[in-house]
Formats: C-alpha cells, structure tokens, sequence
C-alpha cells in the first residue's frame, strides 16, 4: 500500500502505510490518542480525519487521493 503523510495536531508530521492502525501511527508519532474501552463504544478515541470523525481504536489509516491526511481531536467527543 501506498505511504500517506499525516498532519498530527501536535504539529508533527509523519508518513505511514495505508491500512496501519491509527493508534500504533499516532503513538509512532509521538501523539497520544485518548482511549477508553478500545472496543469501538465508548468514543473516547475519536479523532476528526479531514473533516471525518471515527473511532481510531477500530479504524486504520485510509488510503487518500492526495496522499495526506489531517487529523484533529474530535471537537464533541460521544462522551
């Protein structure tokens, strides 16, 4: 799979392969995603992928068109 550069809010800037789970590239960036239950329902992982919400603990790295992804904390965490 193709390499795809990720802006981190911490300002950081990585490459990863499509398909990497979020929370292993995030912590490879030196970025800390807030986890819960790590199963997909508690919500406190989620994070904003060009404008997406999605819940990192069950998500990985999504191919994109332009190679770049621009990740945020989500602004209204589910809890």
């Amino acid at each position: 799979m193709k390499d795809v550069l990720i802006q981190w809010p911490n300002g950081q800037q990585t490459r990863c392969k499509a398909g990497k789970d979020w929370l292993q590239a995030a912590r490879e960036a030196g970025f800390s995603i807030p986890t819960g239950c790590l199963g997909g329902s508690c919500g406190a992982c989620e994070i904003d992928v060009n404008g997406k919400t999605i819940r990192a603990c069950i998500a990985t790295v999504p191919a994109s068109k332009s190679g770049e992804l621009s990740v945020e904390l989500a602004s209204d965490p589910y809890w």
